[in-house]
Protein backbone atom coordinates (compact mmCIF):
# COMPACT_ATOMS: atom_id res chain seq x y z
CA UNK A 1 0.00 0.00 0.00
CA UNK A 2 1.33 3.30 -0.87
CA UNK A 3 -0.23 5.51 1.84
CA UNK A 4 -3.16 5.63 4.30
CA UNK A 5 -6.00 6.36 2.05
CA UNK A 6 -4.98 3.33 -0.59
CA UNK A 7 -5.15 1.15 2.96
CA UNK A 8 -8.23 2.57 3.74
CA UNK A 9 -10.02 2.03 0.16
CA UNK A 10 -8.62 -1.37 0.10
CA UNK A 11 -10.00 -1.98 3.74
CA UNK A 12 -13.25 -0.69 3.17
CA UNK A 13 -14.13 -2.55 0.45
CA UNK A 14 -15.30 -5.46 3.60
CA UNK A 15 -19.05 -4.14 3.78
CA UNK A 16 -18.96 -5.04 7.10
CA UNK A 17 -16.00 -2.67 8.21
CA UNK A 18 -17.42 -0.13 5.30
CA UNK A 19 -20.34 0.11 7.38
CA UNK A 20 -18.80 0.79 10.88
CA UNK A 21 -16.88 3.29 9.19
CA UNK A 22 -19.79 4.83 7.39
CA UNK A 23 -21.75 5.01 11.17
CA UNK A 24 -18.90 7.02 12.44
CA UNK A 25 -18.23 9.23 9.96
CA UNK A 26 -20.50 12.59 11.74
CA UNK A 27 -18.25 12.23 14.68
CA UNK A 28 -15.02 12.51 12.05
CA UNK A 29 -16.37 14.94 10.44
CA UNK A 30 -16.99 17.12 13.57
CA UNK A 31 -13.34 16.12 14.67
CA UNK A 32 -11.95 16.90 10.95
CA UNK A 33 -13.76 20.40 11.06
CA UNK A 34 -12.49 21.15 15.13
CA UNK A 35 -8.91 20.30 14.10
CA UNK A 36 -8.65 22.29 10.73
CA UNK A 37 -10.35 24.68 11.95
CA UNK A 38 -8.10 25.49 15.17
CA UNK A 39 -4.98 24.55 12.67
CA UNK A 40 -6.08 27.36 10.52
CA UNK A 41 -5.68 30.19 12.80
CA UNK A 42 -2.45 28.66 14.18
CA UNK A 43 -4.21 28.17 17.70
CA UNK A 44 -2.78 24.96 20.28
CA UNK A 45 -5.48 23.63 22.21
CA UNK A 46 -4.25 25.31 25.32
CA UNK A 47 -4.57 28.95 23.36
CA UNK A 48 -8.37 27.53 22.38
CA UNK A 49 -9.30 26.14 26.23
CA UNK A 50 -8.08 30.21 27.16
CA UNK A 51 -10.53 31.53 24.67
CA UNK A 52 -13.62 28.65 25.69
CA UNK A 53 -12.84 27.95 29.39
CA UNK A 54 -13.15 23.93 28.15
CA UNK A 55 -10.19 22.48 28.94
CA UNK A 56 -7.36 21.64 27.32
CA UNK A 57 -7.58 17.97 28.22
CA UNK A 58 -11.04 17.96 26.61
CA UNK A 59 -10.07 19.47 23.91
CA UNK A 60 -7.37 16.78 23.18
CA UNK A 61 -9.89 13.88 24.27
CA UNK A 62 -12.53 15.47 21.61
CA UNK A 63 -9.77 15.93 18.84
CA UNK A 64 -9.24 12.06 19.55
CA UNK A 65 -12.23 11.09 19.50
CA UNK A 66 -12.50 9.82 23.20
CA UNK A 67 -15.16 12.16 24.31
CA UNK A 68 -18.16 12.95 22.87
CA UNK A 69 -18.88 17.07 23.21
CA UNK A 70 -22.08 18.46 23.61
CA UNK A 71 -24.30 20.76 21.68
CA UNK A 72 -23.31 23.60 23.69
CA UNK A 73 -19.53 22.24 23.92
CA UNK A 74 -19.62 22.71 20.21
CA UNK A 75 -20.77 26.00 19.99
CA UNK A 76 -18.38 27.09 23.06
CA UNK A 77 -15.73 25.72 20.21
CA UNK A 78 -17.12 27.76 17.58
CA UNK A 79 -17.44 30.86 19.98
CA UNK A 80 -13.87 30.35 20.87
CA UNK A 81 -12.73 30.23 16.80
CA UNK A 82 -14.67 33.05 15.81
CA UNK A 83 -17.04 30.92 14.22
CA UNK A 84 -20.18 29.82 14.00
CA UNK A 85 -21.41 26.48 14.52
CA UNK A 86 -23.96 24.97 11.48
CA UNK A 87 -25.81 21.97 11.82
CA UNK A 88 -27.66 20.42 8.74
CA UNK A 89 -30.17 17.19 8.31
CA UNK A 90 -29.62 15.86 4.97
CA UNK A 91 -32.00 13.69 3.32
CA UNK A 92 -29.51 10.17 2.93
CA UNK A 93 -29.53 10.41 -0.90
CA UNK A 94 -27.76 13.80 -0.32
CA UNK A 95 -24.75 12.32 1.74
CA UNK A 96 -21.22 13.97 0.82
Amino acid sequence: MENFRDFLQEELKDPELKAEYDALEPEYNIINALIEARKSQNLTQKELSNRTGITQADISRIENGTRNPSLSMLKRLAEGLGMQLKLEFLPVSQKS
